[in-house]
Protein backbone atom coordinates (compact mmCIF):
# COMPACT_ATOMS: atom_id res chain seq x y z
CA UNK A 1 0.00 0.00 0.00
CA UNK A 2 1.37 3.36 -1.10
CA UNK A 3 0.35 6.93 -0.49
CA UNK A 4 -0.21 9.20 -3.46
CA UNK A 5 -1.08 12.84 -2.81
CA UNK A 6 -2.10 11.95 0.71
CA UNK A 7 -4.47 9.15 -0.41
CA UNK A 8 -3.78 5.52 0.35
CA UNK A 9 -3.57 3.23 -2.66
CA UNK A 10 -3.28 -0.51 -3.00
CA UNK A 11 -1.44 -2.46 -5.69
CA UNK A 12 -3.23 -1.96 -9.05
CA UNK A 13 -3.74 1.77 -8.39
CA UNK A 14 -7.09 1.47 -6.57
CA UNK A 15 -7.78 4.09 -3.94
CA UNK A 16 -8.59 3.10 -0.38
CA UNK A 17 -11.11 5.24 1.49
CA UNK A 18 -9.91 6.55 4.85
CA UNK A 19 -11.37 4.66 7.82
CA UNK A 20 -14.01 6.50 9.91
CA UNK A 21 -13.58 6.84 13.64
CA UNK A 22 -16.38 5.05 15.44
CA UNK A 23 -17.86 6.39 18.70
CA UNK A 24 -17.24 4.32 21.77
CA UNK A 25 -20.13 2.19 22.87
CA UNK A 26 -22.25 3.66 25.62
CA UNK A 27 -20.72 2.99 28.99
CA UNK A 28 -17.34 2.06 27.54
CA UNK A 29 -15.73 5.05 29.15
CA UNK A 30 -16.61 7.78 31.63
CA UNK A 31 -18.69 10.71 30.32
CA UNK A 32 -16.78 13.84 29.45
CA UNK A 33 -17.66 17.23 30.90
CA UNK A 34 -18.44 20.11 28.56
CA UNK A 35 -16.13 22.20 30.69
CA UNK A 36 -13.71 21.13 33.44
CA UNK A 37 -15.26 21.43 36.90
CA UNK A 38 -13.67 23.71 39.47
CA UNK A 39 -13.78 23.46 43.24
CA UNK A 40 -16.63 26.00 43.39
CA UNK A 41 -18.68 24.25 40.70
CA UNK A 42 -18.33 20.83 42.39
CA UNK A 43 -19.61 22.34 45.62
CA UNK A 44 -22.37 24.25 43.81
CA UNK A 45 -23.74 21.24 41.92
CA UNK A 46 -23.55 19.06 45.03
CA UNK A 47 -25.45 21.66 47.04
CA UNK A 48 -28.04 22.02 44.26
CA UNK A 49 -28.64 18.27 44.46
CA UNK A 50 -29.81 18.73 48.04
CA UNK A 51 -32.68 20.84 46.69
CA UNK A 52 -33.13 19.17 43.30
CA UNK A 53 -31.97 15.53 43.51
CA UNK A 54 -30.42 14.46 40.22
CA UNK A 55 -28.94 17.84 39.29
CA UNK A 56 -25.36 16.66 39.82
CA UNK A 57 -25.99 13.49 37.78
CA UNK A 58 -27.32 15.55 34.85
CA UNK A 59 -24.27 17.82 34.98
CA UNK A 60 -21.95 14.82 35.07
CA UNK A 61 -23.59 13.32 31.96
CA UNK A 62 -25.57 10.54 33.68
CA UNK A 63 -28.81 11.70 32.16
CA UNK A 64 -30.90 8.60 32.70
CA UNK A 65 -30.10 8.42 36.42
CA UNK A 66 -30.51 12.17 36.77
CA UNK A 67 -33.93 12.19 35.09
CA UNK A 68 -35.13 9.32 37.28
CA UNK A 69 -34.11 11.17 40.45
CA UNK A 70 -35.69 14.43 39.29
CA UNK A 71 -38.91 12.65 38.29
CA UNK A 72 -39.25 10.81 41.61
CA UNK A 73 -38.66 14.05 43.50
CA UNK A 74 -41.21 15.90 41.37
CA UNK A 75 -43.82 13.20 42.01
CA UNK A 76 -43.22 13.47 45.76
CA UNK A 77 -43.64 17.26 45.70
CA UNK A 78 -46.80 17.04 43.60
CA UNK A 79 -48.21 14.45 46.00
CA UNK A 80 -47.63 16.73 49.00
CA UNK A 81 -49.11 19.69 47.11
CA UNK A 82 -52.16 17.67 46.09
CA UNK A 83 -52.69 16.56 49.68
CA UNK A 84 -52.56 20.17 50.89
CA UNK A 85 -54.88 21.50 48.16
CA UNK A 86 -57.51 18.79 48.51
CA UNK A 87 -58.00 19.37 52.25
CA UNK A 88 -60.67 21.85 53.28
CA UNK A 89 -59.03 22.34 56.67
CA UNK A 90 -55.35 21.47 56.44
CA UNK A 91 -54.70 22.01 60.17
CA UNK A 92 -57.52 19.61 61.06
CA UNK A 93 -56.16 17.05 58.59
CA UNK A 94 -52.74 17.24 60.20
CA UNK A 95 -54.27 16.08 63.50
CA UNK A 96 -54.04 12.58 62.03
CA UNK A 97 -50.38 12.65 63.02
CA UNK A 98 -51.36 12.81 66.71
CA UNK A 99 -52.08 9.09 66.59
CA UNK A 100 -49.39 6.98 68.28
CA UNK A 101 -49.10 4.54 65.38
CA UNK A 102 -48.84 7.38 62.88
CA UNK A 103 -46.13 8.97 64.99
CA UNK A 104 -44.05 5.81 64.80
CA UNK A 105 -44.50 5.83 61.02
CA UNK A 106 -43.39 9.47 60.84
CA UNK A 107 -40.29 8.72 62.90
CA UNK A 108 -39.34 5.78 60.65
CA UNK A 109 -40.00 7.71 57.42
CA UNK A 110 -38.10 10.78 58.64
CA UNK A 111 -35.12 8.63 59.63
CA UNK A 112 -35.16 6.83 56.28
CA UNK A 113 -35.38 10.09 54.32
CA UNK A 114 -32.52 11.53 56.36
CA UNK A 115 -30.28 8.58 55.48
CA UNK A 116 -31.43 8.72 51.85
CA UNK A 117 -30.53 12.41 51.55
CA UNK A 118 -27.17 11.72 53.17
CA UNK A 119 -26.47 9.01 50.60
CA UNK A 120 -27.69 11.29 47.80
CA UNK A 121 -25.19 13.97 48.80
CA UNK A 122 -22.32 11.50 48.85
CA UNK A 123 -23.25 9.95 45.48
CA UNK A 124 -23.79 13.39 43.89
CA UNK A 125 -20.36 14.47 45.05
CA UNK A 126 -18.63 11.32 43.81
CA UNK A 127 -20.31 11.38 40.39
CA UNK A 128 -18.93 14.86 39.75
CA UNK A 129 -15.41 13.42 39.87
CA UNK A 130 -13.69 15.38 42.64
CA UNK A 131 -10.55 13.33 41.96
CA UNK A 132 -9.97 15.57 38.92
CA UNK A 133 -9.36 18.50 41.25
CA UNK A 134 -5.99 19.32 42.71
CA UNK A 135 -5.18 18.20 46.22
CA UNK A 136 -6.33 21.45 47.83
CA UNK A 137 -9.66 21.30 45.97
CA UNK A 138 -10.25 17.72 47.05
CA UNK A 139 -9.66 18.60 50.71
CA UNK A 140 -11.88 21.69 50.59
CA UNK A 141 -14.75 19.97 48.78
CA UNK A 142 -14.51 16.89 51.01
CA UNK A 143 -14.85 18.95 54.20
CA UNK A 144 -17.62 21.16 52.76
CA UNK A 145 -19.66 18.22 51.48
CA UNK A 146 -19.30 16.47 54.83
CA UNK A 147 -20.79 19.50 56.54
CA UNK A 148 -23.52 19.64 53.88
CA UNK A 149 -24.43 16.01 54.59
CA UNK A 150 -24.90 16.79 58.26
CA UNK A 151 -26.94 19.88 57.38
CA UNK A 152 -29.39 18.09 55.08
CA UNK A 153 -29.94 15.38 57.67
CA UNK A 154 -30.72 17.89 60.43
CA UNK A 155 -34.35 18.69 59.42
CA UNK A 156 -35.22 14.99 59.26
CA UNK A 157 -33.52 14.36 62.59
CA UNK A 158 -35.41 17.31 64.11
CA UNK A 159 -38.74 15.95 62.86
CA UNK A 160 -37.99 12.49 64.24
CA UNK A 161 -36.86 13.92 67.59
CA UNK A 162 -39.88 16.25 67.89
CA UNK A 163 -42.38 13.52 67.08
CA UNK A 164 -40.60 11.16 69.45
CA UNK A 165 -40.77 13.77 72.23
CA UNK A 166 -44.47 14.29 71.56
CA UNK A 167 -45.13 10.57 71.68
CA UNK A 168 -43.21 10.27 74.94
CA UNK A 169 -45.18 13.13 76.50
CA UNK A 170 -48.50 11.60 75.41
CA UNK A 171 -47.60 8.24 76.90
CA UNK A 172 -46.47 9.91 80.13
CA UNK A 173 -49.70 11.91 80.56
CA UNK A 174 -52.45 9.77 79.03
CA UNK A 175 -53.19 6.23 80.28
CA UNK A 176 -53.00 3.45 77.73
CA UNK A 177 -56.62 2.44 78.23
CA UNK A 178 -59.82 3.58 79.91
CA UNK A 179 -60.33 3.20 83.64
CA UNK A 180 -63.48 2.61 85.61
CA UNK A 181 -63.92 6.34 86.25
CA UNK A 182 -64.14 7.40 82.61
CA UNK A 183 -66.33 6.71 79.62
CA UNK A 184 -65.48 3.58 77.60
CA UNK A 185 -63.65 3.80 74.28
CA UNK A 186 -65.81 3.25 71.21
CA UNK A 187 -64.66 0.38 69.02
CA UNK A 188 -65.60 2.18 65.79
CA UNK A 189 -62.66 4.32 64.56
CA UNK A 190 -65.09 6.41 62.50
CA UNK A 191 -66.93 7.36 65.69
CA UNK A 192 -64.38 7.46 68.53
CA UNK A 193 -66.82 9.25 70.85
CA UNK A 194 -69.36 6.42 70.75
CA UNK A 195 -72.25 8.35 69.24
CA UNK A 196 -71.98 11.22 71.70
CA UNK A 197 -72.62 14.66 70.21
CA UNK A 198 -71.27 16.48 73.28
CA UNK A 199 -68.39 15.60 75.59
CA UNK A 200 -67.90 17.13 79.03
CA UNK A 201 -64.42 17.60 80.51
CA UNK A 202 -63.74 18.58 84.11
CA UNK A 203 -60.66 20.82 84.23
CA UNK A 204 -59.18 21.02 87.71
CA UNK A 205 -56.44 23.30 88.95
CA UNK A 206 -54.55 21.43 91.67
CA UNK A 207 -53.08 23.34 94.60
CA UNK A 208 -50.68 20.68 95.85
CA UNK A 209 -47.39 21.85 97.32
CA UNK A 210 -44.53 20.56 99.44
CA UNK A 211 -45.91 22.15 102.62
CA UNK A 212 -49.42 20.71 102.19
CA UNK A 213 -50.91 17.26 102.53
CA UNK A 214 -53.00 16.05 99.61
CA UNK A 215 -54.48 17.99 96.71
CA UNK A 216 -56.78 20.99 96.98
CA UNK A 217 -58.84 21.54 93.85
CA UNK A 218 -58.33 25.29 93.71
CA UNK A 219 -60.26 25.89 90.47
CA UNK A 220 -62.92 23.74 88.83
CA UNK A 221 -64.21 24.35 85.31
CA UNK A 222 -66.30 22.11 83.10
CA UNK A 223 -65.79 22.45 79.35
CA UNK A 224 -68.86 21.16 77.56
CA UNK A 225 -67.85 20.74 73.92
CA UNK A 226 -70.03 20.10 70.88
CA UNK A 227 -68.13 17.48 68.88
CA UNK A 228 -69.37 18.61 65.47
CA UNK A 229 -68.94 22.38 65.73
CA UNK A 230 -66.47 22.81 68.57
CA UNK A 231 -68.80 25.31 70.27
CA UNK A 232 -67.93 25.25 73.95
CA UNK A 233 -69.52 26.35 77.20
CA UNK A 234 -67.28 26.85 80.23
CA UNK A 235 -68.97 26.30 83.58
CA UNK A 236 -66.96 27.74 86.49
CA UNK A 237 -67.82 26.49 89.97
CA UNK A 238 -66.58 28.31 93.08
CA UNK A 239 -64.28 26.37 95.34
CA UNK A 240 -66.45 27.29 98.35
CA UNK A 241 -69.69 25.86 96.93
CA UNK A 242 -71.14 24.13 99.99
CA UNK A 243 -72.94 20.85 100.60
CA UNK A 244 -73.05 19.53 97.04
CA UNK A 245 -75.16 16.47 96.34
CA UNK A 246 -74.10 13.23 94.70
CA UNK A 247 -75.93 10.95 92.25
CA UNK A 248 -77.52 7.80 93.63
CA UNK A 249 -74.79 5.69 92.00
CA UNK A 250 -72.07 7.34 94.12
CA UNK A 251 -71.05 5.83 97.49
CA UNK A 252 -71.00 9.39 98.85
CA UNK A 253 -74.74 9.72 98.20
CA UNK A 254 -75.33 7.19 100.96
CA UNK A 255 -72.68 8.77 103.16
CA UNK A 256 -74.09 12.29 102.75
CA UNK A 257 -77.79 12.01 101.84
CA UNK A 258 -78.39 15.69 102.71
CA UNK A 259 -75.29 17.03 100.99
CA UNK A 260 -71.55 16.89 101.49
CA UNK A 261 -70.88 17.44 105.22
CA UNK A 262 -74.27 19.11 105.61
CA UNK A 263 -73.88 18.95 109.39
CA UNK A 264 -71.10 21.58 109.18
CA UNK A 265 -72.50 25.10 108.75
CA UNK A 266 -69.24 26.52 107.38
CA UNK A 267 -67.72 23.36 105.94
CA UNK A 268 -68.36 20.82 103.26
CA UNK A 269 -66.73 22.86 100.49
CA UNK A 270 -66.51 21.58 96.92
CA UNK A 271 -62.71 21.78 96.91
CA UNK A 272 -62.61 19.23 99.76
CA UNK A 273 -64.43 16.44 97.90
CA UNK A 274 -61.40 15.10 96.00
CA UNK A 275 -59.22 14.73 99.06
CA UNK A 276 -62.03 13.34 101.22
CA UNK A 277 -62.60 10.50 98.73
CA UNK A 278 -58.88 9.75 98.59
CA UNK A 279 -58.72 9.69 102.39
CA UNK A 280 -61.64 7.25 102.67
CA UNK A 281 -61.04 4.33 100.30
CA UNK A 282 -63.26 2.20 102.55
CA UNK A 283 -66.26 4.34 101.67
CA UNK A 284 -65.37 4.77 97.99
CA UNK A 285 -64.57 1.11 97.46
CA UNK A 286 -61.00 1.67 96.29
CA UNK A 287 -57.96 3.92 96.35
CA UNK A 288 -57.50 7.20 94.45
CA UNK A 289 -61.22 7.74 93.90
CA UNK A 290 -60.98 11.51 94.35
CA UNK A 291 -61.44 12.24 90.65
CA UNK A 292 -64.52 10.00 90.48
CA UNK A 293 -66.09 11.67 93.51
CA UNK A 294 -65.52 15.18 92.17
CA UNK A 295 -66.81 14.23 88.69
CA UNK A 296 -69.96 12.83 90.32
CA UNK A 297 -70.49 15.93 92.45
CA UNK A 298 -69.90 18.44 89.66
CA UNK A 299 -71.89 16.48 87.10
CA UNK A 300 -74.87 16.08 89.46
CA UNK A 301 -74.73 19.80 90.28
CA UNK A 302 -74.86 20.85 86.62
CA UNK A 303 -77.15 18.11 85.42
CA UNK A 304 -74.46 16.76 83.09
CA UNK A 305 -72.49 13.55 82.76
CA UNK A 306 -68.81 14.32 83.17
CA UNK A 307 -66.91 12.08 80.77
CA UNK A 308 -63.29 12.84 81.61
CA UNK A 309 -61.17 14.97 83.92
CA UNK A 310 -57.77 16.62 83.72
CA UNK A 311 -55.89 17.82 86.80
CA UNK A 312 -53.44 20.62 86.11
CA UNK A 313 -50.79 21.26 88.74
CA UNK A 314 -50.62 25.02 89.03
CA UNK A 315 -46.87 25.16 89.41
CA UNK A 316 -46.58 22.98 86.35
CA UNK A 317 -48.82 25.45 84.56
CA UNK A 318 -46.38 28.22 85.45
CA UNK A 319 -43.61 26.19 83.78
CA UNK A 320 -45.85 25.79 80.73
CA UNK A 321 -46.38 29.55 80.50
CA UNK A 322 -42.62 30.08 80.66
CA UNK A 323 -42.21 27.45 77.93
CA UNK A 324 -44.26 29.53 75.45
CA UNK A 325 -42.48 32.73 76.41
CA UNK A 326 -45.02 34.26 78.81
CA UNK A 327 -48.57 35.61 78.49
CA UNK A 328 -49.62 39.10 77.40
CA UNK A 329 -52.43 40.46 79.56
CA UNK A 330 -53.59 44.00 80.26
CA UNK A 331 -53.60 44.63 84.02
CA UNK A 332 -55.71 47.66 84.91
CA UNK A 333 -54.85 47.72 88.60
CA UNK A 334 -51.86 46.58 90.61
CA UNK A 335 -52.27 42.99 91.81
CA UNK A 336 -50.36 42.13 94.97
CA UNK A 337 -49.57 38.52 95.75
CA UNK A 338 -47.96 36.32 98.36
CA UNK A 339 -48.35 36.31 102.12
CA UNK A 340 -51.38 37.80 103.85
CA UNK A 341 -50.93 41.30 102.45
CA UNK A 342 -49.23 40.76 99.11
CA UNK A 343 -45.71 41.12 100.45
CA UNK A 344 -44.09 38.75 97.94
CA UNK A 345 -44.57 40.90 94.88
CA UNK A 346 -46.79 43.17 92.82
CA UNK A 347 -47.97 42.82 89.23
CA UNK A 348 -48.01 46.43 88.06
CA UNK A 349 -50.89 47.86 86.09
CA UNK A 350 -50.43 48.12 82.35
CA UNK A 351 -50.16 45.92 79.30
CA UNK A 352 -47.84 43.27 80.70
CA UNK A 353 -46.12 40.15 79.50
CA UNK A 354 -46.39 37.92 82.55
CA UNK A 355 -43.90 35.23 83.42
CA UNK A 356 -45.15 31.83 84.53
CA UNK A 357 -44.94 32.80 88.20
CA UNK A 358 -46.70 36.11 87.60
CA UNK A 359 -49.45 34.48 85.54
CA UNK A 360 -49.97 31.91 88.29
CA UNK A 361 -50.33 34.53 91.01
CA UNK A 362 -52.38 36.84 88.81
CA UNK A 363 -54.99 34.07 88.75
CA UNK A 364 -54.57 33.03 92.40
CA UNK A 365 -54.10 36.20 94.44
CA UNK A 366 -56.87 37.06 96.92
CA UNK A 367 -55.20 40.20 98.29
CA UNK A 368 -57.85 42.97 98.21
CA UNK A 369 -60.04 40.54 96.28
CA UNK A 370 -62.26 37.49 96.71
CA UNK A 371 -62.75 34.01 95.25
CA UNK A 372 -65.28 35.13 92.67
CA UNK A 373 -63.18 37.84 91.05
CA UNK A 374 -60.20 35.49 91.24
CA UNK A 375 -62.23 33.04 89.12
CA UNK A 376 -62.57 35.78 86.51
CA UNK A 377 -58.82 36.37 86.44
CA UNK A 378 -58.21 32.65 86.13
CA UNK A 379 -60.33 32.56 83.00
CA UNK A 380 -58.36 35.53 81.65
CA UNK A 381 -55.21 33.45 82.06
CA UNK A 382 -56.80 30.38 80.44
CA UNK A 383 -58.12 32.47 77.55
CA UNK A 384 -54.80 34.23 77.04
CA UNK A 385 -53.02 30.90 76.90
CA UNK A 386 -55.55 29.52 74.39
CA UNK A 387 -55.09 32.55 72.14
CA UNK A 388 -51.34 32.93 72.37
CA UNK A 389 -50.29 29.27 72.23
CA UNK A 390 -50.41 29.28 68.44
CA UNK A 391 -49.09 26.37 66.32
CA UNK A 392 -45.97 28.41 65.52
CA UNK A 393 -45.28 29.11 69.19
CA UNK A 394 -45.89 25.47 70.12
CA UNK A 395 -43.57 24.12 67.42
CA UNK A 396 -40.86 26.66 68.26
CA UNK A 397 -40.86 25.73 71.95
CA UNK A 398 -42.04 22.15 71.66
CA UNK A 399 -39.31 20.54 73.74
CA UNK A 400 -39.94 22.83 76.72
CA UNK A 401 -43.71 22.45 76.40
CA UNK A 402 -43.53 18.66 76.32
CA UNK A 403 -41.26 18.63 79.35
CA UNK A 404 -43.62 20.89 81.31
CA UNK A 405 -46.67 18.83 80.27
CA UNK A 406 -45.17 15.67 81.74
CA UNK A 407 -44.92 17.32 85.14
CA UNK A 408 -48.22 19.18 85.20
CA UNK A 409 -51.03 16.88 84.12
CA UNK A 410 -53.03 13.93 85.40
CA UNK A 411 -56.02 12.67 83.44
CA UNK A 412 -58.19 9.66 82.69
CA UNK A 413 -58.49 10.50 78.99
CA UNK A 414 -57.15 7.31 77.35
CA UNK A 415 -54.34 7.50 74.82
CA UNK A 416 -56.49 6.21 71.90
CA UNK A 417 -58.63 9.35 72.24
CA UNK A 418 -55.71 11.78 71.95
CA UNK A 419 -56.00 12.11 68.17
CA UNK A 420 -59.80 12.67 68.23
CA UNK A 421 -59.28 15.08 71.12
CA UNK A 422 -56.77 17.11 69.09
CA UNK A 423 -59.30 17.26 66.24
CA UNK A 424 -61.88 18.68 68.62
CA UNK A 425 -59.34 21.15 70.06
CA UNK A 426 -58.64 22.51 66.56
CA UNK A 427 -62.37 23.13 66.10
CA UNK A 428 -62.65 24.82 69.49
CA UNK A 429 -59.97 27.41 68.64
CA UNK A 430 -62.17 28.86 65.87
CA UNK A 431 -65.54 28.11 67.46
CA UNK A 432 -67.86 30.03 69.76
CA UNK A 433 -66.84 29.90 73.41
CA UNK A 434 -69.24 31.14 76.08
CA UNK A 435 -69.14 30.85 79.84
CA UNK A 436 -71.37 30.60 82.86
CA UNK A 437 -70.08 31.41 86.31
CA UNK A 438 -72.02 30.47 89.44
CA UNK A 439 -71.32 33.47 91.66
CA UNK A 440 -73.35 36.02 93.63
CA UNK A 441 -75.69 37.75 93.32
CA UNK A 442 -77.34 35.21 90.99
CA UNK A 443 -75.95 32.13 92.75
CA UNK A 444 -74.98 31.92 96.41
CA UNK A 445 -72.43 29.18 97.18
CA UNK A 446 -73.51 28.94 100.81
CA UNK A 447 -77.14 28.17 99.98
CA UNK A 448 -77.18 27.06 96.37
CA UNK A 449 -80.40 26.61 94.43
CA UNK A 450 -79.59 23.33 92.69
CA UNK A 451 -82.61 23.42 90.35
CA UNK A 452 -81.70 26.94 89.25
CA UNK A 453 -78.10 25.87 88.55
CA UNK A 454 -79.24 22.96 86.39
CA UNK A 455 -81.74 25.11 84.52
CA UNK A 456 -79.11 27.79 83.83
CA UNK A 457 -76.64 25.13 82.66
CA UNK A 458 -79.16 23.63 80.25
CA UNK A 459 -80.01 27.05 78.85
CA UNK A 460 -76.35 27.95 78.37
CA UNK A 461 -75.79 24.78 76.33
CA UNK A 462 -78.91 25.39 74.23
CA UNK A 463 -77.80 28.98 73.57
CA UNK A 464 -74.34 27.79 72.50
CA UNK A 465 -75.91 25.69 69.75
CA UNK A 466 -77.57 28.69 68.10
CA UNK A 467 -75.95 30.52 65.19
CA UNK A 468 -73.21 32.89 66.22
CA UNK A 469 -75.24 36.05 65.59
CA UNK A 470 -77.90 34.91 68.05
CA UNK A 471 -75.55 34.05 70.86
CA UNK A 472 -72.81 35.62 72.82
CA UNK A 473 -69.93 37.25 71.04
CA UNK A 474 -67.24 34.65 70.44
CA UNK A 475 -64.57 34.53 73.09
CA UNK A 476 -64.41 33.32 76.66
CA UNK A 477 -66.35 35.55 78.98
CA UNK A 478 -64.29 36.33 82.03
CA UNK A 479 -66.77 38.56 83.79
CA UNK A 480 -66.89 37.55 87.45
CA UNK A 481 -70.65 37.98 87.55
CA UNK A 482 -71.76 36.32 84.31
CA UNK A 483 -74.92 34.35 84.90
CA UNK A 484 -75.54 33.11 81.40
CA UNK A 485 -79.18 34.15 81.55
CA UNK A 486 -79.26 35.73 78.09
CA UNK A 487 -75.98 35.98 76.17
CA UNK A 488 -75.74 39.42 74.62
CA UNK A 489 -73.64 40.65 71.76
CA UNK A 490 -71.13 43.27 72.77
CA UNK A 491 -69.13 45.63 70.62
CA UNK A 492 -65.38 45.78 70.89
CA UNK A 493 -64.38 48.41 73.41
CA UNK A 494 -61.49 49.38 75.60
CA UNK A 495 -60.79 46.71 78.21
CA UNK A 496 -62.63 47.22 81.45
CA UNK A 497 -61.06 47.10 84.87
CA UNK A 498 -59.23 43.92 85.71
CA UNK A 499 -61.62 42.01 87.96
CA UNK A 500 -60.89 42.55 91.63
CA UNK A 501 -64.23 42.30 93.39
CA UNK A 502 -67.49 40.86 92.24
CA UNK A 503 -69.15 44.24 91.85
CA UNK A 504 -69.73 44.32 88.11
CA UNK A 505 -73.22 44.14 86.72
CA UNK A 506 -74.42 40.91 85.20
CA UNK A 507 -73.85 40.58 81.48
CA UNK A 508 -71.64 38.64 79.16
CA UNK A 509 -68.39 40.21 78.11
CA UNK A 510 -65.82 39.00 75.64
CA UNK A 511 -62.40 37.96 76.78
CA UNK A 512 -60.74 40.68 74.69
CA UNK A 513 -62.95 43.31 76.26
CA UNK A 514 -62.41 42.27 79.84
CA UNK A 515 -58.80 41.09 79.80
CA UNK A 516 -57.32 43.36 77.15
CA UNK A 517 -55.99 40.53 74.98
Amino acid sequence: MRKRDGVDTVPGGRKQRPQRRTRPAPGSRAPRFARPLTTASVLGWTALSAIVPGAAHLRAGHRRTGMILVSVYAVMLLGVLAYALTRENLLESLTTFADSGTMVTVIVVASALGLAWFALMVVSYVVLGPNRLNQQGQVVTGIAVGMLCVTVMSPFALVAQTVGTARGAIKAVFPSGPDSDGSPIAQNPEDPWGGRTRVNFLLVGGDAAGNRTGVRTDSMTVASVDIKTGNTVLFSLPRNLQHVRFPSTSPLARQFPNGFMAELPNGGLLNEVWQYANDHPDIMGGKNKGPRALMDAVGHTLGLKIDYYALINMYGFAALVDAIGGLKIRVEQDVKWGGLYGTAGTIKAGYRKLTGEQALWYGRSRVNSDDFSRMGRQRCVIGAFAQQATPTVILTNFGKIAGAAKRMAQTNIPEPLVQPLVQVAVKVKDAKITSLQFVPPEFWPGSADWAKIRLASKKAINDSMRPRKQAQTAGVSASPSVTGATPTKTSTAAPTQTPTRNSQKAGAKSLDELCGL
